[in-house]
């Protein structure tokens, strides 16, 4: 048998790698990797859990009808354990191991802002699901938008303006205090914004108390909060401690209204803070299945046979976030950073779950604010505030 010329034979090995390189490329193009971490473990679990299987519905929609670009989405989920550290551990792997061309997530403003850090360093979408603090989308240092972070939710300014406004006008509010959580850039942000609000509309803060997560005994800084008579108890904190001090306050003989915000929506504040307690409280809110429009009324019959439940606001939340990043790449109709970016930054009229929806100069979504009050262990839907 003749043999092969050595640089015949080194021509057709390096083909037929070229060939397996081919084929591995195919293959591994066959999907779009898209990133979904959410807080699926740790004190704020329900939110994370609840708006991954909303991100989760709207993706295996999204498969359905076709994909994206004439690809299936590949979900490459992580669990930043409602930690800011772990956010950026997690941010980081699905970026640089994993190779994600976006992301999407979060539902904690710390954990939302430490993650579009290691997304903007690495020029890599990100959409966050329901963080409200504006440092997840503004660098706080320098005061520029971060080039490639963007929100499905509306932000403290609007949400503790529209709580500052129904204290006022619904309960005739004349003064009002607030309890913060004073390690949570949600809650102070949120106190913040409502503080001069309700300020500028003529009432008066007339107790400010700070409190940490996972504090369990509250009736000291209650006690001095009632010593001052406020018409209203303002709230903006997280449902675990939000039901242990609506509980406390109602020992106390607390009677007055509670406000809070977002951050209260989940099965669990029934539980820790009890049905008749809640009577008289009310918060702040993305979204209620009450709140009618096409949009709304599909997710619901879709999310219904998918969980067998009815979907709560985070839910819906993680939906939308979902849908919104398809949207931009889709009218990118590339998956290339920068066009994604350009195409989500120029979001008009998208159409939510909660109406239809823009997005600002600052990359946040321009929608309503829900007003929710709980009766008897019950959501009820009151109004929506539109800008």
């Amino acid at each position: 048998m003749r043999r092969l010329p050595k640089v015949r034979c080194l021509v057709i090995v390096l083909i037929w790698i070229a060939g397996l390189i081919a084929g591995c490329g195919n293959k591994a193009g066959e999907d779009i990797k898209i990133g979904m971490i959410y807080e699926l473990t740790g004190n704020t679990a329900t939110y994370g859990t609840s708006a991954a299987s909303g991100a989760k519905l709207a993706f295996k929609e999204i498969n359905a009808g076709g994909g994206v670009l004439g690809k299936q989405i590949q979900i490459v989920a992580a669990d930043n354990k409602g930690e800011p550290s772990e956010s950026a551990n997690a941010m980081t792997k699905v970026i640089t191991q994993d190779r994600v061309i976006a992301v999407t997530g979060f539902t904690v403003s710390s954990c939302g802002i430490a993650g579009s850090t290691v997304s903007e360093d690495n020029k890599i979408p990100f959409v966050a699901a329901a963080t409200v603090n504006p440092k997840v989308t503004v660098d706080e240092k320098t005061g520029q938008v971060k080039k490639y972070t963007f929100r499905a939710c509306f932000i403290d300014s609007f949400q503790g303006t529209v709580g500052a406004n129904f204290a006022l006008h619904n309960f005739n509010a004349k003064n009002a205090a607030i309890m913060i959580d004073n390690s949570s850039d949600y809650s102070k942000g949120l106190a913040r914004v409502f503080k001069t609000a309700f300020t500028q509309g003529s009432g008066q803060i007339v107790a400010e108390e700070a409190y940490l997560q996972k504090d369990q005994d509250f009736k000291s800084v209650l006690t001095k909060i009632k010593a001052q008579n406020p018409d209203l108890l303002y709230i903006p904190g997280y449902y675990e401690d939000v039901g242990k001090i609506v509980k406390q306050a109602r020992e106390l003989g607390i009677d007055i209204p509670v406000l809070g915000g977002d951050a209260w929506d989940s099965p669990r504040l029934v539980e820790i803070g009890g049905a008749s307690a809640l009577n008289n409280t009310y918060f702040t809110n993305f979204y209620s299945v009450e709140d009618k429009n096409p949009v709304s009324n599909a997710f619901v019959e879709a999310y219904k046979q998918e969980y067998g439940q009815i979907p709560d606001s985070m839910a819906a939340m993680g939906y939308d976030a979902a849908y919104l990043l398809i949207d931009g790449i889709k009218r990118a109709n590339s998956t290339d950073a920068a066009k994604i970016s350009e195409a989500l930054a120029a979001t008009r009229n998208f159409r939510s779950v909660s109406g239809d929806m823009d997005l600002n100069d600052t990359h946040d979504a321009v929608r309503g604010v829900v007003i929710i009050e709980m009766k008897e262990g019950k959501q009820v839907y009151k109004e929506t505030i539109r800008p």
